[in-house]
């Protein structure tokens, strides 16, 4: 959700840039908690196709608009939604392929999506199931695998883009009191609402932002 919202306050480009430092921060939380719970020979089959990726993404993304940029992002965000939905309505007979023409296929995709709009989950989400891993693997792999790619795709931030820069990671600082509030709000929200209303919510009001972004 916090993709197309950021977008549609910042602006496309720069919102990417701006998110990122924050998702990082967020990763290493992820990492330390689970860091024990890790299945890496995931990892290392898709991490050199996500890197193929995220440098396609990084081409593509220096030489568009920013109208047709913010409409890319938007219709990344639509499809991981529409992902999503597939996997919650077929969850209980999905047989998904995990041979390596699959990996590789997901690992582009998800590298794409990653650069262009930190928005590579539901990609990433529907490789893990897949592999059928228990949950903390599940989780723990995912947390290694993007805090690999989101470091890497600092650099082209800073330096191709020019989307991190002094202000915005001033800004990301700023911030960071109010990531840790939000964490504790959503575990109490999370233990409030049934998952499926809780996702539903959330599906709902991507959907609406993205749509803004068009």
């Amino acid at each position: 959700m916090v993709v197309p919202i950021l977008a549609n306050a910042f602006g496309g480009r720069p919102s990417v840039g701006l998110l990122l430092p924050i998702l990082i921060f967020a990763d290493l939380f992820a990492v330390a908690w689970y860091h024990r719970h890790t299945e890496w020979k995931h990892i290392i089959r898709l991490i050199p196709w996500a890197f193929l990726g995220i440098i396609t993404a990084a081409l593509v993304g220096k030489n568009i608009s920013d109208t047709t940029f913010n409409r890319l992002l938007a219709a990344i965000v639509l499809t991981g939604i529409v992902i999503l939905v597939w996997q919650d309505l077929r969850s209980h007979k999905m047989k998904v392929p995990d041979s390596g023409l699959f990996a590789g296929g997901l690992g582009l995709t998800g590298g794409f999506a990653t650069m262009m709009g930190n928005a590579a989950g539901p990609v990433m989400a529907l490789y893990l199931l897949s592999m059928r891993l228990p949950k903390n693997i599940y989780i723990g792999t995912g947390a290694w695998f993007f805090f690999i790619v989101n470091l890497s795709k600092v650099p082209l931030h800073v330096w191709w883009w020019k989307t991190i820069t002094l202000d915005s990671f001033v800004l990301d600082l700023l911030m960071i009191p109010a990531i840790a509030a939000g964490a504790f709000l959503g575990i109490w929200v999370v233990r409030l609402l049934p998952e499926k209303i809780f996702r539903i919510i959330i599906m709902a009001t991507t959907l609406l932002s993205a749509l803004l972004l068009f």
